[in-house]
């Protein structure tokens, strides 16, 4: 009887750690956030990354009561900012707000140092995006069919400017050029910004751009839009048609974005952001300003995201090979 009492006891002292242990852990999913929570985007500012999260955040500090602080941390194809969430403390306090591409074809582009799907926990995607057929208005071209003329004329005299190698606007001009059967020439930027800023000025003349980031110059004349990538017209360009459209039945490219913490982030946190990105989204002013930018909002499960990313790894890696795109 006494062996029997001084068994129960001891794993009694021996249990009493891991339930302090997983009372703290509690306690501390139950107080999150006890700092602001730095939200970090793979590019510079002036891209549809950097655009939604200058939207979102001050809606998102509100409802968690700490402020999101957006993190500009450009390079490598959005590489740089997927590592440091990889890296980072998983308590909910490093958030990162990620392009499709930047995580979809980065497999296919570069030996990373870590797992996109292993080390990345998804939370949702908050927004999807068309893309936009844009040339300078100095470009002797007034649709998609003329310049595809032009470009067969001159194959490779045309440049095109994109936001890096392998990223959304590369890939999206390299699937128009091979599906439309033309050839130009590709010219990488550090970044929607720097692309966007160089085009404006005629250098390179054209780009397949994303609509948020775009938008705003064709209206004021400074870009020429020639189609977008989507399956129907847009709202926020009704009068401007699909590639589809235009001789390319079945052509559609949309980008989208989507949050992901750290992996083995505890799912108390996940849902709380989830939950509480949600809420941003439904802000009256949210969804007008995004509207207004041609960002459409879309949500999803962590499981739906992660079966989507899946998929899109496996898609993006056989356009990658075909195209022969390697990463700087």
């Amino acid at each position: 009887m006494t062996h029997a009492t001084t068994g129960t006891r001891t794993g009694s002292f021996l249990l009493l750690p891991a339930l302090l242990c997983g009372g703290s852990a509690l306690a501390a999913e139950l107080a999150y956030p006890t700092r602001p929570v730095r939200l970090l985007v793979g590019f510079p500012p002036g891209g549809s990354t950097d655009a939604l999260a200058r939207i979102i955040t001050p809606r998102l500090g509100e409802a968690m009561g700490q402020p999101w602080v957006v993190d500009n941390r450009g390079g490598a194809g959005g590489n740089i900012a997927t590592e440091i969430t990889v890296r980072a403390n998983p308590d909910g306090h490093t958030v990162l707000l990620a392009l499709n591409t930047q995580l979809t074809a980065a497999p296919s582009l570069y030996k990373l140092p870590f797992d996109v799907e292993k080390d990345l926990q998804p939370v949702t995607v908050l927004a999807t995006h068309e893309h936009i057929v844009l040339v300078h208005p100095t470009m002797p071209v007034k649709s998609l069919k003329e310049l595809i003329a032009l470009a067969r004329q001159k194959p490779g005299a045309i440049d095109y400017g994109s936001s890096g190698v392998g990223g959304s606007l590369h890939l999206a001009a390299e699937l128009l050029k091979r599906r439309a059967g033309f050839d130009i020439t590709h010219v990488a930027f550090k970044g929607a910004g720097p692309a966007i800023a160089a085009v404006l000025g005629g250098e390179p003349p054209m780009m397949v751009g994303a609509v948020p980031s775009t938008i705003a110059h064709v209206a004021s004349g400074k870009l020429r839009a020639l189609a977008t990538t989507g399956p129907k017209r847009h709202k926020v360009t009704p009068d401007l048609p699909t590639v589809a459209e235009l001789g390319y039945p079945g052509f559609e490219n949309v980008a989208w974005l989507g949050l992901f913490l750290p992996a083995r982030t505890p799912m108390a946190i996940v849902k709380r952001v989830r939950n509480d990105a949600m809420r941003a989204l439904e802000a009256p002013e949210v969804r007008a300003t995004m509207a207004k930018l041609g960002l459409d909002q879309e949500t999803s499960t962590p499981g739906e995201l992660a079966a989507r990313m899946k998929a899109e790894i496996a898609e993006l890696a056989v356009v990658i090979k075909a195209a022969g795109i390697k990463g700087e």
